[in-house]
């Protein structure tokens, strides 16, 4: 359990195992404690460093609004100060943003990305889900002080006042538009995309940041040698809301972060 200090941010964070580094960033109003129940899974075979991200869990907040791209910055930061060539980065929602952007702000840092549930434009969520975001804000506070989200929260934070105010600045991130399709082309690392069948993200959004990425455009031929690189998850049975603690998570994710390559077999005959 440690802090780094990175761009006016004293970021907390906790280191399980060992190997090749995993990063986890996790969900808005959470913190790394939502991945307890699989962190054992992941932790088996490499290093696993949770990170709980600007007025997150144990992470105080600081006079800056919310903005992915300076999350995405914020772990490109904690990175270098743990001498890190390169991770693997895994995040979940609102923690997949900062990890997507980071990815895309600082590709030397990243060796393989993993995507769970969030659509690379705005209007990828479903229209209630936005509905949702666009009410969010302080004057929630009352309502969420009675649900598990404030129990974790008020547990590790800092400064237990400012769950308010962590509101107000969420709020205001969510309801930013935004379309990253233009740069999601220039990723360079491995990508894995993972949700819930019954995901907040619509469906046809999904199979949109898969083309994005190259794959589902054609059939991968019978020996495999047009397969794309991108891989795609779709879990069975979930929701937004619970596929971060799932086990099915891992198992889904662990073959691709281990694979010793991604690139598809040379056609039959070359």
């Amino acid at each position: 359990m440690s802090y780094a200090d990175v761009n006016g941010v004293s970021l907390y964070h906790e280191e399980h195992g060992s190997g090749q580094p995993l990063i986890l960033l996790h969900g808005g109003l959470g913190s790394g404690e939502m991945y307890g129940p699989i962190l054992p899974t992941l932790a088996a075979g490499r290093r696993v460093i949770t990170v709980d991200l600007q007025a997150h869990g144990h992470t105080a907040d600081v006079d800056r609004p919310l903005r992915y791209e300076t999350l995405g910055d914020d772990v490109a930061g904690l990175i270098e100060h743990l001498g890190l060539a390169q991770v693997d980065l895994m995040g979940y929602s609102f923690g997949a943003a900062a990890a997507l952007r980071a990815t895309i702000q600082h590709p030397h840092l990243v060796r393989r990305l993993v995507i769970a549930s969030i659509p690379y434009r705005r209007d990828g969520w479903y229209p209630e889900s936005l509905a949702g975001m666009d009410q969010m804000g302080a004057q929630l506070a009352g309502m969420l002080m009675r649900s598990p989200v404030y129990d974790s929260y008020a547990r590790v934070a800092p400064r237990v006042e400012d769950f308010p105010v962590l509101l107000d600045k969420t709020g205001e991130l969510l309801r930013r538009d935004y379309d990253w399709s233009a740069e999601i082309a220039t990723i360079t690392a491995p990508v894995m995309l993972v949700y819930a069948d019954a995901d907040a993200v619509r469906p046809a959004h999904i199979v949109e940041f898969y083309a994005l990425l190259g794959g589902g455009l054609r059939d991968a031929n019978w020996d495999g040698s047009l397969r794309p690189v991108a891989r795609l998850a779709v879990l069975p049975g979930h929701t937004h809301y619970g596929i971060f603690a799932s086990a099915d998570l891992p198992a889904a994710v662990v073959p691709f972060l281990d694979a010793e390559s991604l690139e598809p077999p040379p056609p039959m005959g070359t």
